[in-house]
């Protein structure tokens, strides 16, 4: 692939940076599909993460979140669905320990460099003998299948790669991530992996993920419920060749803009499969006071569910707008406020617009609604993403474990 200076970042098809390998099985913690898999760098990677902040934070994100922060190093992820291995006690965390430890001696690396996530029901005990028969089928492999294997709820895989030139060299980044429900994220809630074969410091990668962790995954909502398990990790194993990134690189911007692309896709991939949606919402908020609250106000507006019902029933209803900027705490002009949906104003000033409203309420059957919001109350903009709230969110969740 030939790439410029004016054209350095291309998203293509799926594959693995330089030196990653993976594998997925079905050890039948799932009736049918797939439900392990692993992900594995040749080398030890500099590793990031960023976990729920759930009270209740369940044994295998309490691992990684230890083993990361031990080094920030990793070189192998192993991962289960079906089963959270939450709110288990202490036989939880034995069993966490465990998963770390088989697939370490499987892979032949320190156990410490193995991170664990779970996702699933919660309160089931982990069922160990399936663990231990799921790991002893994985190999190395360039399969994709563990962006299957980590699914729960979700439709589809949600997955994407992106190639930049850093220092010259071709670097990939390639993420994939689960979260249909229970998505209302306080760093991060949903299972998220980023693979990179650029070379960067721990260190400058955790500040790098939960800075773009903060305007991506933070930015969506589904259902307004913070996970017990969550977490989003990111291993660069710098086998693609570069000098090593710091914030006074050249090819700095470039690589946070790829980093920040591919979070971005994941997060849309996500609240556009929220459980039983049939559409994507996008908030755009223009005129706050300042970024925090833009950020604030769009995700506000896009996690009501009285907004939420309005585009699911395609009602070009706006005072369900108005009422959720309003409960916010952010700066407004009150007599300034202005709302469009799909481009079409239907508040100017605070007061309704003249629009027509049957062709706002038809273009709210689309798959994709845009609602631009402005404050009048400063230059900062802020975004989220969330979905419509139909009848299927209830029937999925009123009989998840059945």
């Amino acid at each position: 692939m030939q790439m410029t200076s004016e054209n350095s970042i291309e998203v293509t098809a799926f594959t693995w940076p330089t030196g990653f390998y993976s594998d997925a099985t079905h050890a039948g913690l799932k009736e049918a599909q797939d439900d392990m898999g692993w992900l594995y760098s040749q080398v030890p990677a500099s590793a990031a993460g960023v976990y729920t902040t759930n009270q209740f934070q369940a044994a295998p994100t309490k691992l990684t979140k230890a083993t990361i922060n031990r080094q920030y190093q990793l070189q192998a992820v192993i991962v289960n669905s079906g089963n959270a291995n939450s709110c288990n006690g202490s036989q939880g965390e034995t069993d966490a320990l465990m998963m770390q430890s088989l697939a370490a001696n499987k892979l032949q690396i320190d156990q410490q460099l193995v991170a664990v996530a779970s996702t699933g029901v919660i309160g089931e005990p982990l069922p160990m003998a399936k663990i231990k028969t799921g790991i002893s089928q994985l190999a190395l492999s360039q399969s994709a299948g563990i962006t299957q294997a980590v699914l729960t709820t979700d439709t589809h895989s949600k997955t994407i790669t992106v190639k930049c030139l850093i220092d010259q060299q071709l670097v990939t980044i390639t993420g994939f991530c689960k979260g249909s429900g229970m998505i209302h994220p306080n760093m991060a809630t949903m299972l998220g992996f980023v693979t990179t074969d650029a070379a960067i410091d721990g260190q400058h990668l955790q500040e790098l993920l939960s800075t773009t962790v903060d305007e991506t995954f933070n930015q969506i909502t589904v259902d307004g419920d913070t996970s017990t398990n969550d977490m989003v990790m990111v291993m660069a194993n710098g086998m693609a060749g570069n000098k090593p990134l710091t914030q006074n690189s050249d090819d700095y911007p470039t690589f946070v803009q790829a980093f920040k692309r591919v979070l971005t896709h994941l997060a849309q991939e996500i609240a556009g499969d929220g459980e039983g949606a049939s559409k994507l919402v996008e908030v755009n908020v223009t005129g706050a006071f300042n970024h925090l609250e833009a950020q604030q106000v769009a995700k506000a507006i896009v996690g009501s569910n009285l907004v939420k019902a309005m585009i699911f029933g395609a009602d070009a209803n706006w005072g369900r707008v108005m009422q959720a900027i309003g409960q916010t705490t952010a700066h407004v002009d009150i007599n300034g406020v202005s709302v469009s949906i799909n481009g079409m104003q239907l508040v100017k000033n605070s007061v309704a617009a003249i629009v027509d409203d049957h062709k706002v309420s038809a273009s709210l059957n689309n798959k994709q609604v845009s609602i631009a919001v402005d404050l009048n109350a400063g230059v900062a903009e802020g975004t989220a993403w969330g979905c419509d709230l139909t009848y299927k969110y209830v029937q999925i969740n009123a009989s998840y474990r059945s």
